[in-house]
């Protein structure tokens, strides 16, 4: 379909009419249709769609209603029925009363549309745009961010079932693109063995005979990639990315033998996020926090926390499950930039905080990063006795540590990481040995002397500065505003779904989630222009009796 940019005009007298009769106060979606028209125009998407050809659904219709989908948790035949059968709908979209709507489907080619024009926050940037012409939204303010778990749309399997689904897979790709290679080649015991999805109660019941499953299960994948390559014709076939994934699980967990194939063991099998679960969603990888565990992805948003104005989330930055937190913070911020809102204090969790994001110089933009760093992870610091790394004397010109015992250290040496840079502090041998507090200074039983490792200065002494500031109560007060972004996330998934993803794949999970925070600051939007306030951190009756 083509673009013929159409502009979305007034609404039709007859729609405004009848609207009104039904919902003289407004709702939702009329408060922010008579605030903001229509919040997109066609020449948004322009790139999207071809010149020629038939006329496209007005893609301003389409981005309006995706975001109302979101907000009231449609389904795409859900939201093609509200467009034929609403009267607010009609109203914020500009149609007649009488208008047909479309077909459902085209919600999903829309969609598919953002994302392969790699545009999957569009519909969100376009909005704050509009926001921040209107002066709702501004740059050098405050915001925070926080990450949630996001499971993966396809069901988890086990081993054994991802094995056989995975060549079962491979096998449904090459019937799609070349049945006609495929047919006669095939042995037919295959049609049996992978006909049908894998399911573990189609599996068979003793450890033994399973293990016979699986080695058959290696040597046909083994056959199959051998088949490929040996056929100088199927350049096509062995570009699928199905059989990519299947080269890769067979590299992973079989191993070839003279005398035919062996399973390797889980020890052999190497971390969980090098390995995709399901053939359908090979970016969703395996991840644990604390005592939480999950198959999918993770979910950073950003916000802003003003007092002034509306908490608009700004931001969603969508990432493999497995990924820390603290390699978030660049992309972020450089997504902020972009959208010229870059905060001025970035309220984070520790998570995010690393001694360089301490020094504004390391940030182009200036942003000051606010969040507790870790503490010390070495034993002295844990014990009120001990000697931490604080209880050295450093002076940097001269190079040299003097430990609380009045002795000066040996060695200085500086050592470039591929991240960092890291100094070695070492003192004599003869002067530790026979230490009389050599216990509340190291443990080494070897008999070597305390080593230190340091930061540079300036990273030194910013991580020195942070760590005594962050118990103070005037930090403490400060960084309160930060644990609003929770109930921001418990609004997302309780409200809106974030917790499971709609869709396969990270790029699509990136489109539902930036859908997502477009409603939410939609309904927070309406909120903020009716006086409607903000929302309270409940707390329980047994709770509030210590107030």
């Amino acid at each position: 379909m083509s673009l013929h940019p159409q502009p979305w005009g007034d609404i039709p007298e007859e729609t405004a009419r009848v609207a009104r009769a039904s919902f003289p106060k407004g709702n939702t979606i009329m408060r922010l249709h008579d605030e903001f028209g229509a919040l997109y125009q066609d020449q948004d998407f322009a790139a999207l769609f071809p010149r020629h050809g038939q006329p496209a659904w007005s893609p301003w219709r389409l981005a309006l209603i995706t975001v109302y989908q979101f907000l009231e948790q449609l389904s795409d035949r859900g939201a093609a029925d509200a467009v034929r059968g609403r009267l607010d709908w009609k109203y914020a979209l500009s149609l007649d009363l009488d208008d047909s709507g479309f077909d459902h489907t085209v919600l999903s080619e829309f969609r598919t549309r953002l994302v392969n024009g790699n545009v999957e926050l569009l519909l969100l940037d376009q909005m704050l745009s509009r926001f921040r012409e209107s002066g709702l939204l501004k740059s050098r303010g405050k915001q925070r961010t926080d990450s949630t778990h996001v499971l993966t749309s396809v069901r988890v399997l086990t081993r054994h079932e991802h094995l056989a689904e995975t060549l079962r897979a491979a096998l449904n790709a090459l019937a799609t693109v070349d049945p006609l290679w495929l047919k006669p080649w095939v042995p037919e015991a295959w049609f049996e063995r992978y006909g049908r999805r894998m399911e573990e109660f189609r599996l068979p019941k003793s450890k033994a005979n399973r293990m016979v499953y699986l080695q058959q299960v290696g040597q046909d994948g083994f056959r199959l990639l051998d088949a490929l390559e040996q056929d100088e014709d199927l350049v096509q076939l062995r570009s699928l990315p199905a059989i990519h994934l299947l080269r890769a699980a067979w590299h992973h967990h079989f191993e070839r033998q003279p005398d035919g194939v062996r399973l390797r063991d889980p020890e052999e099998l190497g971390p969980h996020y090098e390995r995709f679960n399901s053939p359908y969603d090979p970016g969703a990888r395996f991840a644990q926090k604390k005592n939480r565990r999950w198959h999918g992805y993770k979910v950073h948003l950003t916000e802003t926390c003003d007092d002034e104005l509306p908490h608009l989330i700004t931001h969603v930055h969508t990432v493999p499950a497995f990924q820390a937190d603290i390699d978030a913070m660049t992309p972020v911020h450089t997504a902020l930039s972009q959208k010229q809102v870059t905060p001025a204090e970035h309220f984070v969790d520790s998570a995010y905080v690393s001694t360089a994001s301490l020094i504004t110089s390391t940030n182009p933009e200036g942003t000051e990063v606010i969040g507790p760093i870790r503490a010390d992870p070495h034993w002295q610091s844990r014990e009120p006795d001990a000697f931490s790394t604080e209880a050295f004397q450093i002076d940097w010109e001269a190079r040299a540590v003097t430990c609380p015992q009045g002795h000066v250290s040996r060695k200085w040496l500086v050592r470039e990481r591929p991240k960092r840079t890291v100094i070695s502090v070492r003192f004599a041998r003869r002067d530790c040995l026979h230490c009389p507090v050599r216990q509340r200074c190291t443990r080494n039983v070897s008999g070597h002397a305390r080593e230190l490792t340091l930061m540079p200065q300036e990273l030194f002494e910013a991580r020195h500065a942070q760590r005594t500031a962050q118990h103070g109560q005037p930090w403490l007060t400060r960084y309160h505003r930060r644990a609003g972004i929770e109930g921001t996330i418990s609004q997302g998934v309780r409200a809106y779904g974030l917790r499971q993803a709609r869709y396969r794949g990270e790029r699509k999970t990136q489109l539902q989630a930036g859908c997502l925070a477009a409603a939410i600051n939609v309904e927070r939007l309406v909120a903020w222009l009716t006086g409607r306030p903000r929302e309270t951190t409940r707390i329980s009756r047994f709770a509030a009796l210590v107030g």
